[in-house]
Parts: C-alpha cells; sequence; structure tokens
C-alpha cells in the first residue's frame, strides 16, 4: 500500500489529438498553395481551338513544399490565353461537366509536338504536379506513392479544385504520373503503366481495344462507340542518295585540298557534315471508328501512303562541324594565350644576327650604304627583299612555321602594290589610297555602319585583310607559331615602308578613325607620319635643285598651286615652299640666336610670309592693308590611347592655379603657332586682328556715331578677352612673326612613327588577336548576311542584329567580357548552322527545277521546317513534298536491302532471267519494306463516353493514350466514375 501510494511511482501519458500531423501539414500546405494560385472553384471554359496547343504560350508557376524533412516541388502549368474571363465560364448548374474532363474528349490538339508529356498523353491545358525536389529520392515505395494520393484527394476535396493534380512517381527518366480530377459528383483518375517491351497481345490495335473496354467496364449492350485516332511515325536516317552539303576542295589550289578551302580575304562558310540527322514523317488516322479499320497480329490497313494525313519534323546535328564556326572558335582561343613572339618562335632572329654580325663597323657600313636603284623604280616586294634576306638566311627551313609560297602570296594581297613594277611614287600613292576612298553613298551604306558599330575597320582596309589572313594561317597553315611568324613579318614590312617613304596600301588618308579599332588608328597614325615625311623629303629636294637661284628672303610668300587647303590649316601646301624648313629639333642657345637674328630681319623688312590668300574683304585694324590667312601647320593627329593619355595627364595637373595655367599652356601649342603664322602673313596687325579670324564670335561689331554724325560700325574684343591675364592675350604677346615653314613641327612625324612601330613590335599574339577580334566578327557578320541572302531565312536577320548590338556593346568596352564574346560567336555558328540546313533540305528536296509552283511550294514548306516545330505536308503523300518523302524513302530502303542476303538472291535471280522478260520483279511480301521501314514509333489514342461504375450512373468521358515504341511500352489512362450514384 504503501509503495502505490507514492506519487513518485505514477505516470501520465497524455495524448494530445489536436497536435496536427506532418501528413495534415502537408496537405495544408498543398490547399494553401492552391488558394494562393486561385485555383479553387468550377472552371469550366469553351474548348481549345485547332493547333493552339502548339501555337500558343505555355506558362508554368512553381513553389517548394515539405512533407517533413523531405523537400517537393508544386508546379502549375497552363495555356496562356488572352484574358481569365476568356478563359473560363463559370456556368450556374451544378453538374455541369469540369473544363478537365471535356478536354479529355476534345480533338482539336492530338499529338501536340513540343508540349508537355502530360498535355501529349491527357489532352490537358491546365494541370498541376507535384514532384520530388533536384537533390530528393524518387517516389518508389508503394505506400508512399498511396500516401501521396491520398493526400492530393483530400485536398483537391477539401478546396473544391477542378484542375488536375498530379504526383510524380518512380524513377524520374521513365515520366510516371499518378493523378486525380474531382467535380461535382464524378471523379477522373489518371493511371499509367509502363514497360520496357512490348506485350505481344498488345502489339496492335485490337489487343489495345479489349485492354481499354475491360478496364471501362461497360455493362451498355450495344456498348457506345470508340473513337480511334493512329499515328506513325517514320525515321529517315539515311541520306546518302543526297548530294554532299559541302563543295568539294580545289586541289590545285594553295591550300592543297582543304575542305572548304577558300582564297586569302575570304572567310568559309557551311557544314563539313550533315546538320540534318533525321527526317521524321509522321502519318495520321484521326478520327476513326471501331470496324472500319483493322489492324491485328494477322493483317493491318494502316498503309502510310494512305493516311489521310502527313507532317514532318527534322532532327537537327548537334553541334554539326561549320567551317566559319572553326574559323572562330580557333582564332577566339588565341586570344587566351600568354606567350609572347620570341617564346613562340624561339630566340629573336634579329638578335641572332647582330650576334653573328660581331664587327660595328661593318654593320654600318651596311646601313649607310646607297641603293643602287632608285627608290620610284623599286617595287615593294623588291624593296623589303633585302630586308628580310638577312633574317631567313639564318633561318633553317625546317624552323619556319610559314611556307614561303604561302608567306609571299599573303604579302601581295596584303600589299598589291608590290607587283606594281616601274612606278613612279605618285602612282603607288593613289593605288595605296584607292581601296579605301569612299563616296557619300558609300559612307551611308551597311559596312560602314556596321563598321562604326563594331568598331572594328573598313572591310577593304589592311587591317581587315591581315585580320582574315591570320584566321586562314591559323587554321590551315601552322597555328599560333605562324600567326607570330606572319605578324613579324608585316612589322618588318610596316618598318620598311616608314624608312623607303612607301604609303602602306589600304588606308584612308587623313588623321587616324576614332571609329576604328586601336591597331586601325596605328596604322593610320604610321600612314600619316610617312605622309609628313614624303612631304618634307619632296620640298627639301625641290629646294636643293634650285639651290643657287633661290630668292632671298624679300620674296613674297610660297605658291600654293592647285593644292586644296581648307582655310587656315594645310601641312603639304608650306612645305613645298620655296623657302627652306628649319626643324627645330633642339633648344641650344646657337639655334636660339640664329633665330631672333632672322626674326629681327624680317621684322624690319616688314614683309609678309606664308600667305595663303585674303580673308574677304577685311582689311587690318591699323592700316588699309587687306587681312591674309595665313598657311599654318595641321594640328598632331593622336589615336584614342594617345588621347586617354592625354588626358590623363592634364587631369593629374589638379585645380589650382598654377595646374591650370600649365593646362592652358599645355593646351595652347597649336594656338601660339597659328599665332605666329598670322603675324608673319598679316605685318602689323594686332590680337583683334587674328580674333576676326580666328573666332569671330569673340570680335564683337556695333553701330555706333561718330563726331560727324554718321552711323559707322565699330568693333572691338568680346568680354571674356578683355579678362586680365588672359591666355590668349599673353600668347599673343610671346608670338613672334615667323611663317609656319620655320617653326617648330607640332607633330614629329620621326618620333610618332618610331613610337608606333615600337607597339606593333612588342605585340603578343593574344593581344593581336584581341585587337583584329572586331574585324574578324564584322566579316563573318557580312559573310552570314551575304549567305542568307540567297536563302531568305525569316528568323536570320532579326537574330543577326540582334548578335550586331550585343556585340557593339561589348566591343566599345575597354576591357570587354570573355564570357560574353562566347557567347557571341556562339550565336553567329548557330545562324551557320541554320543557313547550312536550309541549303541541306533545299538540296534534298529539290528546290530548283522546273516546275515553278512546285518549287514555290517546296521552299515555303522548308522554311516552315526550319521555323516550326512540326509542319504538315499539303496533299500528304500525293503532293509535291509527299512525293519526295516517299522517293527518299525508298531509296533509302534500297540502300538497307542490299545488305540483305535474300534481297541479294533476289537480285541475282533477277540478273539470270531473260533480258526481255520485264515481268521478273522482287516479291510481293517485300514491295513494302522497300517503300517505308517499320514505324520508330506508334501512338493510338482511344476515347469514349460510357456510364461507370454502374449503368445508371452519370455518362462520363473515357480516355487511353497507347505508346508502342521499339523499348517501350505505355499506356496512360484517364478514367472517369459518378461519385453520386454507383
Amino acid at each position: 500500500m504503501a509503495a502505490d501510494s507514492d506519487p513518485e511511482s505514477e505516470v501520465f501519458e497524455i495524448t494530445d489529438f489536436t497536435t496536427a500531423s506532418e501528413w495534415e501539414r502537408f496537405i495544408s500546405r498543398v490547399e494553401e498553395v492552391l488558394n494562393d494560385w486561385k485555383l479553387i472553384g468550377s472552371r469550366v471554359g469553351n474548348p481549345p481551338e485547332k493547333g493552339e496547343y502548339t501555337s500558343g504560350i505555355w506558362e508554368e508557376t512553381c513553389q517548394d513544399i515539405n512533407f517533413a524533412d523531405f523537400k517537393f516541388t508544386i508546379t502549375h502549368h497552363y495555356l496562356k490565353q488572352e484574358s481569365t474571363e476568356k478563359r473560363f465560364k463559370v456556368e450556374a448548374e451544378e453538374d455541369a461537366t469540369p473544363q478537365c474532363m471535356q478536354d479529355l474528349l476534345c480533338m482539336n490538339n492530338d499529338f501536340p509536338p513540343r508540349a508537355h508529356c502530360l498535355v501529349r498523353w491527357y489532352g490537358l491545358r491546365e494541370f498541376v504536379v507535384i514532384s520530388p525536389g533536384a537533390n530528393c529520392e524518387a517516389i518508389i515505395s508503394e505506400s508512399k506513392c498511396n500516401l501521396l494520393l491520398s493526400s492530393v484527394s483530400i485536398a483537391l476535396t477539401n478546396t473544391g479544385c477542378q484542375v488536375p493534380l498530379f504526383v510524380q512517381i518512380q524513377q524520374k527518366w521513365r515520366r510516371m504520373y499518378a493523378g486525380e480530377c474531382q467535380g461535382p459528383g464524378a471523379r477522373t483518375d489518371f493511371e499509367m503503366v509502363h514497360l520496357r517491351k512490348v506485350p505481344s497481345q498488345y502489339n496492335h490495335l485490337s489487343g489495345l481495344l479489349d485492354v481499354f473496354k475491360n478496364k471501362i467496364g461497360c455493362a451498355l449492350t450495344p456498348m457506345p462507340p470508340i473513337s480511334i485516332s493512329i499515328r506513325f511515325t517514320y525515321v529517315l536516317q539515311d541520306w546518302q542518295q543526297c548530294s554532299w552539303p559541302q563543295q568539294p576542295p580545289d586541289f590545285d589550289a594553295l591550300l592543297a585540298g582543304e575542305v572548304g578551302g577558300v582564297e586569302f580575304g575570304k572567310l568559309p562558310f557551311g557544314a563539313c557534315e550533315d546538320p540534318i540527322s533525321e527526317l521524321h514523317l509522321s502519318t495520321t488516322w484521326p478520327n476513326l471508328t471501331e470496324g472500319i479499320v483493322v489492324d491485328n497480329d494477322v493483317y493491318s490497313d494502316l498503309d502510310p501512303l494512305q493516311a489521310p494525313h502527313w507532317s514532318v519534323r527534322v532532327r537537327k546535328a548537334d553541334n554539326p562541324q561549320c567551317l566559319l564556326g572553326d574559323f572562330l572558335t580557333e582564332f577566339f582561343k588565341l586570344c587566351c594565350r600568354k606567350e609572347t613572339t620570341e617564346e613562340i618562335l624561339g630566340r629573336n632572329s634579329v638578335e641572332e644576327e647582330v650576334k653573328e654580325n660581331s664587327d660595328i663597323t661593318q654593320a654600318l657600313s651596311k646601313l649607310t650604304e646607297p641603293t643602287a636603284v632608285p627608290i620610284h623604280k623599286l617595287s615593294v616586294s623588291n624593296m623589303v627583299h633585302s630586308a628580310r634576306k638577312r633574317i631567313r638566311r639564318h633561318r633553317r627551313l625546317e624552323e619556319s612555321p610559314l611556307n614561303n609560297d604561302v608567306l609571299n602570296s599573303i604579302l601581295l594581297y596584303l600589299f598589291p602594290d608590290s607587283a606594281l613594277d616601274k612606278t613612279d611614287s605618285s602612282d603607288v600613292k593613289s593605288t595605296a589610297h584607292s581601296p579605301s576612298r569612299k563616296t557619300e553613298k558609300d559612307k551611308d551604306s551597311e559596312d560602314c555602319n556596321l563598321c562604326n558599330q563594331l568598331k572594328s575597320s573598313p572591310s577593304d582596309s589592311v587591317t581587315c585583310r591581315l585580320a582574315l589572313c591570320m584566321c586562314l594561317v591559323n587554321v590551315y597553315h601552322g597555328g599560333v607559331r605562324a600567326v607570330a611568324h606572319l605578324w613579324q613579318e608585316f612589322v618588318l614590312e610596316m618598318r620598311y615602308r616608314w624608312e623607303n617613304n612607301c604609303l602602306i596600301f589600304g588606308l584612308a588618308s587623313g588623321a587616324p578613325d576614332l571609329r576604328c579599332c586601336l591597331l586601325h588608328q596605328k596604322l593610320q597614325m604610321l600612314n600619316c607620319c610617312i605622309e609628313r615625311k614624303r612631304a618634307r623629303d619632296d620640298g627639301k629636294k625641290s629646294e636643293g635643285g634650285r639651290e643657287k637661284n633661290r630668292p632671298s628672303a624679300d620674296a613674297t610668300g610660297p605658291s600654293v598651286g592647285s593644292v586644296e587647303v581648307s582655310p587656315g590649316k594645310s601641312w603639304d601646301s608650306w612645305s613645298d615652299s620655296e623657302d627652306e624648313f628649319f626643324e627645330c629639333l633642339s633648344d641650344t642657345d646657337e639655334i636660339k640666336e640664329a633665330e631672333t637674328e632672322r626674326d629681327k630681319k624680317t621684322t624690319n623688312k616688314s614683309k609678309a610670309e606664308g600667305r595663303l590668300q585674303p580673308h574677304g574683304k577685311l582689311t587690318l585694324r591699323n592700316s588699309s592693308e587687306p587681312l591674309y590667312i595665313p598657311i599654318t601647320q595641321e594640328p598632331a593627329p593622336m589615336t584614342e590611347d594617345l588621347l586617354e593619355e592625354q588626358s590623363e595627364v592634364l587631369s593629374k595637373l589638379g585645380t589650382s592655379a598654377e595646374g591650370a595655367q600649365l593646362r592652358a599652356r599645355m593646351q595652347s601649342a597649336c594656338l601660339l603657332s597659328d599665332m605666329e603664322s598670322f603675324k608673319a602673313a598679316n605685318p602689323g596687325c594686332c590680337l583683334q586682328d587674328f580674333v576676326r579670324w580666328y573666332s569671330p564670335r569673340d570680335y564683337v561689331e556695333e553701330e555706333v556715331t561718330d563726331e560727324a554724325g554718321q552711323t559707322v560700325v565699330r568693333g572691338d574684343l568680346s568680354a571674356r578677352m578683355k579678362i586680365p591675364g588672359n591666355m590668349w592675350a599673353e600668347a599673343w604677346d610671346t608670338a613672334k612673326a615667323t611663317p609656319a615653314r620655320r617653326q617648330k613641327r607640332l607633330f614629329d612625324d620621326t618620333k610618332e612613327a618610331e613610337k608606333v612601330l615600337h607597339y606593333l613590335a612588342v605585340q603578343k599574339p593574344s593581344d593581336l588577336m584581341r585587337h583584329l577580334l572586331p574585324c574578324v566578327l564584322h566579316a563573318s557578320i557580312l559573310k552570314i548576311k551575304d549567305e542568307e541572302s540567297t536563302e531568305d531565312i525569316p528568323s536570320v536577320p532579326k537574330t543577326l542584329q540582334q548578335v550586331t548590338a550585343q556585340a557593339s556593346k561589348l566591343l566599345h568596352q575597354p576591357n570587354p567580357d570573355v564570357k560574353k564574346l562566347e557567347e557571341v560567336i556562339s550565336q553567329l555558328m548557330s545562324l551557320e548552322a541554320v543557313i547550312a540546313r536550309a541549303r541541306s533540305l533545299k538540296a534534298k528536296f529539290g528546290i530548283g527545277g522546273a516546275d515553278t509552283e512546285d518549287c514555290e511550294e517546296l521552299e515555303r514548306f522548308v522554311s516552315c521546317l526550319l521555323e516550326d516545330p512540326e509542319v504538315s505536308v499539303i496533299g500528304a503523300g500525293r503532293g509535291p513534298a509527299g512525293s519526295i518523302i516517299h522517293k527518299l524513302f525508298v531509296s533509302s530502303q534500297r540502300l538497307a536491302d542490299y545488305s540483305d542476303e535474300r534481297f541479294l538472291l533476289d537480285v541475282e535471280a533477277a540478273l539470270l532471267a531473260p533480258m526481255e522478260d520485264e515481268s521478273v520483279a522482287v516479291p510481293d511480301d517485300r514491295k513494302a519494306t522497300l517503300d517505308f521501314p517499320p514505324p520508330a514509333g506508334r501512338e493510338i489514342l482511344l476515347r469514349t463516353r460510357v456510364p461507370r461504375p454502374a449503368p445508371y450512373s452519370k455518362t462520363l468521358p473515357q480516355r487511353l493514350f497507347c505508346v508502342l515504341m521499339r523499348e517501350e511500352f505505355r499506356l496512360a489512362g484517364a478514367f472517369s466514375s459518378d461519385t453520386s450514384f454507383f
């Protein structure tokens, strides 16, 4: 008794049955999601239009839910339509059939291509799927499957949702789903069977009809008719009867028989393999009734040639090898390398020569050795021969990455002026500029706009030619070593052209175009230096020929002749003057004294120098002499990197007074030069005269009345010109009357040329490829446009425009994103594949024949094949496209039958038969195999309306979708039952 009364021995267990279990929480969570997505209530809509499942837009909404610690994803799939009001038409009847059950019998969208498998199997336009999370195991256990199905059923009952809800079970690759849909007094169960092999008793329509009838268990006599839709798919894989997709190589060409090989300056295009791997022909017999067609294990009426509806889709080869794509891919790989030219080619050959020729006196004698032949009598190839001969002499032939014949051909393509023998320098100059001269119409052309968009270079420029040659050399002639070798030869050519005053072929004259790539700007800068040097040398030669009869310094200014000079700006005109040009390269005291004495003499004599032309009717303020426009120096041309460098230097000067003054002086070098030229051309002038010509807006004129009472016009400097310490006034005070020909050069062509040559010499192959990448992309886009113009594919121009816009944004950045550039190249490769597919299909369908009407229809058919997932064949097997498809299958079957021993025996018997007996043919039992192979897939759709489960139950839709393939057998059934009267 004492033990029983001990309170510590008493244990109370309390079970709280009001606490929700994990199963109940899961059901509640599913209900919340259905409510959030507004899937509650009656959902009855109009039948979908024909083909709407294919042409419409499918959308989905996802959300994660948990069952204890197991993660699920619930997804709502639905066909997007114009508005919610048009999607659903809510009816007042309590027994209205839900939309899902109506869709089971709708025939407007049977066998939709590229749709969700549940859409294809059950014809649904809206459904919800609960599937295991990404890293969760599949639901294989039967008890777990039943638990999920019961949860779905309870959630649908509690919420009144009429949207079908599925649960994915078994392994994901099997695509197994079980689900349920509930309506007022009705329920549809979605069941599925999946096997690897087709059972022999169900390998035909008769056996599948028995399965369907047994499942629905209809007790009515006679049974309601069953609607049957059948679709057989035949696969064509053998395309040997069609032409090769790429033209055969020219074995006599320089590329030695490379597939798709092209000449220098052109990019290859096309596929090296057939970009269409398979053609799928689907023959459909829609809306048949039982008894009309016979298909059993003995006989079948399903002849594909008699099918009322044919549809075709093509299977594209995965990443087909294309020539342009290979060029772009290999070129882009070089952008990521880090080796220098010396590391790739080994020790610098120039350094080897210097070490071998240790006698410096001998080297200097070679440098000062006079030229035996005048420069204007030499071709460029002869010019560069001596410069390269010594370098190539020490390079063994087996070590040379580029063959000499290939190298000479490339150099001749890059510099075609080297083939012009016995031409004077003026002819070379005009020839060098002819490719890049553009009319006003050409400037507005698509090519120029594309060049500016991509920041590349004109398509006929030497830069673009170099880029194309680099592509070709990289793929066909030795890879990165050949690229480095070619670049080394190109730099040598640039050096020789500078030293021998030969203009670079294929470059427009003038300052560097900042809209082009930096390498093109550098070459233009070098060309500017050569032009300035040639003009200066020509002026010295003309002076040397007249040195004895040179006029005195009192002579008037130079004659400009027929040279066109913009007002106030000319370089070529003053360099040809009769007076000597004093190049002030040093600031020594002797030179300064000589200049001072010369300026004093000029000032004392008060003679004008360096006049270009009178400036209208203007006269000087302090005299009645006309105001002359002076001959001035051209401002120094600059490339974008030099502009950035100058901008950084100016910004580093800061905002202090001293920094601002220094910045102003650095920026006023050109202004000071123009002031000195103006003073020399207009003796006795003042600052007001200079401002009237140089900056008319800073010279303000107004009408005033003089002492005599007459109205006169008087002018004076603007307010900003009168500010104390004005930079213009200070510069005017320090400016001397010096004509442009005796001023220190604003543009030191020697220094700038050496800087450009050094810049070129130190470029790594990867740096060079990045410089040339815009040119390669430019040429590739032009190539695709040119190739597409003959094919007329609607999607290509739109996609190409998007790719161009994306590339433009990237290439205008200082350091473009490598991954995004790879995406641009990938998109260009896909466009090439699209065009290659179009050509492949056109070749297979014989487009371009004599029948114009059939040709137009076939072109539309091929165009649709490229754009649409599946295309209907007009006229089925009897139409133009159907006839060609039939012939393709027949040819493929005949090729396949050559490997059949029985067929060989039949052929042997036919050959031994008399020649006049034309009745000998292939046996009848083999005629069918000559047309089409066995179907790769068979799809049979059975539908009816019967009362279930009892004869007095409501008549509801029943559906069974059957898939029969070589290694797959699937039955997807939707069976409806009356839940009120059963």
